[in-house]
């Protein structure tokens, strides 16, 4: 398996509540109808009282696929087409990271 994982940032302007709605309810729907899709995650940025450090992004994408092959077809797709075009409704693309990783488990989930 192979995971791309998209760092985003949302569009300048759009209150925290309207942005993390619309990707979970409007764009994450889109998003799981790409074919070859195996698994699909959304982490949402929280703000932690206290803390000193900002973050860099408002969330992260993480979107499985079996292999190399099942990505480049995904991205073929019209469905792949439609979530692009989306994410002008809510994402600044000026500040995204993005990258293709292969998971190393150090530590399993502890009790």
């Amino acid at each position: 398996m192979i995971k791309l994982v998209y760092c985003i940032t949302k569009k300048p302007g759009l209150p925290d509540e309207q942005f993390f709605d619309y990707w979970k309810n409007v764009h994450g729907p889109l998003a799981a109808r790409i074919p070859h899709l195996r698994k699909l995650v959304q982490s949402h940025r929280i703000t932690i009282a206290g803390d000193k450090f900002q973050p860099d992004y408002d969330g992260m994408a993480e979107l499985w696929f079996e292999n190399a092959a099942a990505l480049l077809a995904a991205r073929q797709s019209p469905e792949w087409q439609a979530i692009t075009e989306d994410e002008m409704n809510f994402i600044d693309r000026s500040k995204v990271a993005y990258f293709v990783s292969e998971e190393h488990t150090i530590l399993e989930m502890r009790k």
